[in-house]
């Protein structure tokens, strides 16, 4: 089923070089697709697939900052499949929404492969958080899928040396280094912290197909100043507020 026009918000990311159509209630994109999308070192002319796109968020992103790359989305929900697609129109993009399943390893992208995959899975194991009433908030947030069916349809899709990126909750390290073993190497873990001295709760995991470098676990990028008195989306570090604002690419660190 179609988002009706009044459920549906327009809203300007990355200072207004990208905008979004997206539901007023239901999942809606924060600031995680946004860190996807500038972690990736994506060069112009290169080839992204966003698994579990959505409504585009992570995609449209990341071209606004490469113009010249070129981008896939694959999407389970027919509705967030048709807003990505109106989303490309309007953002004038090479983006290129398909609707298909993650769990049968982006059949519908058969014979297709990418420089870099990227991926927002949801966050939560089944079970392990309190349901959403909204259908496609559920999707969005609630596993129905292993993270290691995620890795290894990224890994499938990928071109050698390829590069593999995926945003989670540092709770499911253990489940993203599992699924990666006998598929990706050249393993690199950046926390992020929300604010200086409290344990990150999210992860950025990059990877390589073919890559043989050790594992690196970087030190926390944080997210947010201590300045209490600035509330949230005020107070962003000089870094994070560099990539708000500016389509800045994520500060990785340098190996």
């Amino acid at each position: 089923m179609s988002f009706a026009p009044e459920d549906l918000s327009r809203d300007a990311f990355l200072r207004g070089r990208m905008w979004l159509y997206q539901p007023k209630s239901g999942y809606r994109s924060g600031l995680d697709p946004v860190l996807l999308a500038a972690a990736a070192p994506v060069l112009p002319g290169q080839s992204v697939l966003d698994l579990g796109c959505g409504v585009g968020a992570a995609a449209l992103c990341l071209l606004a900052r490469v113009p010249g790359a070129r981008a896939v989305g694959l999407e389970i929900q027919p509705a967030y499949h048709e807003l990505a697609l109106r989303n490309a129109a309007e953002n004038g993009v090479d983006f290129r929404p398909v609707l298909g399943d993650v769990a049968d390893g982006a059949r519908a992208l058969q014979g297709e492969n990418f420089d870099h995959v990227i991926a927002n899975p949801p966050y939560y194991r089944a079970g392990a958080h309190t349901r959403a009433s909204d259908a496609g908030r559920q999707t969005a947030l609630g596993e129905a899928l292993p993270l290691a069916e995620w890795i290894a349809t990224a890994a499938r899709r990928l071109k050698p040396r390829g590069f593999f990126h995926m945003i989670q909750r540092a709770d499911r390290l253990p489940d993203m280094l599992a699924g990666c073993a006998g598929r990706l190497g050249a393993l690199e873990l950046l926390p992020l912290a929300a604010r200086p001295g409290r344990a990150p709760e999210l992860v950025i995991l990059r990877a390589r197909k073919d890559g043989r470098a050790p594992f690196r676990l970087h030190a926390p990028l944080v997210l947010h100043s201590d300045d209490r008195s600035l509330g949230n989306g005020k107070n962003y570090s000089p870094a994070i507020a560099a990539v708000q604002a500016d389509a800045a690419p994520l500060p990785w660190p340098e190996a």
